[in-house]
C-alpha cells in the first residue's frame, strides 16, 4: 500500500512539471510569454536606445521600433534616426559568446559555454543581411510617399563580438556620434525632414527628440 502510494505521488508530480512544461512552450510559441532570448534582445535595446540618445544633437529626432511596410514586406527598425545629414537605421544585436560567419552568411554561427562550462552552438540571424533589408523596406516606404531620400543601415553589437571588420558595424558610442552626425550621400533639406517626420509620427506616433 505505501509503496503504490509512492508510487501515484511520484507519478502526479511528473504529470505537474509535464503539464506545467507544455503549457510554457505553447506560450513562448504563442506570444504569450516572452523567451529568454527574446527578452535578452529587448533588453540590449533598451541599453543600446539610451547609450544613441546619450550623442543625440537638437537636430536629431530619433524613433525607437517603428513598423515599416513597402512593396509588400514589413519590418521593424530597432531604432531610426532622422536629422540634416540623413537617415540613419541602427539594427541592436545582444549576441553574447564567440560568433562565426561572414558579411553574405545569411546566418551567423553562435559559440556560448553554459555555467556549468559546457559549450553549444546555435544559428543566429546575420544583422547586416538584416540592416540591409530594412534599408530596402524603408527606401521603397519613402518613394511610395513621395520622398527621394537615401537610407543608412548600421549594426550595434552590444558585446562588440561581431566576426567581421565592416564600416557598417558600430562599436563604440563614439563610433554611432560619428556615423549619425556625417553627411550621407544625400543630405536632406528643412522642408523634407519636416515631411518625412510627419510622415512617420502620421504611421508610429511621436517620435522621441532632444530639446
Amino acid at each position: 500500500m505505501t509503496e503504490l502510494l509512492v508510487f501515484i505521488t511520484i507519478l502526479i508530480i511528473l504529470l505537474f512539471f509535464a503539464f506545467f512544461a507544455v503549457i510554457t512552450f505553447i506560450s513562448i510559441k504563442t506570444g504569450r510569454v516572452e523567451s529568454p532570448q527574446k527578452r535578452a534582445g529587448r533588453q540590449g535595446e533598451k541599453i543600446a536606445t539610451n547609450i544613441i540618445r546619450e550623442v543625440l544633437n537638437d537636430d536629431d529626432v530619433l524613433f525607437t521600433n517603428p513598423e515599416i511596410s513597402a512593396d509588400g514586406k514589413q519590418t521593424e527598425l530597432d531604432n531610426l534616426i532622422i536629422n540634416s545629414h540623413g537617415i540613419y537605421i541602427i539594427e541592436v544585436k545582444n549576441y553574447s559568446g564567440t560568433l562565426y560567419g561572414t558579411k553574405d552568411d545569411y546566418e551567423w554561427l553562435q559559440i556560448k559555454m553554459t555555467s556549468g562550462g559546457n559549450f553549444y552552438q546555435k544559428s543566429v540571424k546575420n544583422p547586416v543581411k538584416q540592416v540591409n533589408r530594412q534599408i530596402y523596406i524603408l527606401s521603397r516606404f519613402f518613394k511610395e510617399n513621395g520622398i527621394d531620400v537615401w537610407v543608412e543601415g548600421y549594426v550595434f553589437l552590444l558585446e562588440n563580438n561581431s566576426p567581421i571588420a565592416d564600416p557598417c558595424i558600430l562599436r563604440t558610442q563614439k563610433e554611432i556620434a560619428y556615423a549619425i552626425h556625417t553627411d550621407s550621400r544625400k543630405k536632406i533639406d528643412k522642408k523634407t525632414k519636416e515631411k518625412i517626420i510627419s510622415l512617420l509620427k502620421m504611421t508610429q506616433g511621436d517620435g522621441d527628440s532632444v530639446s
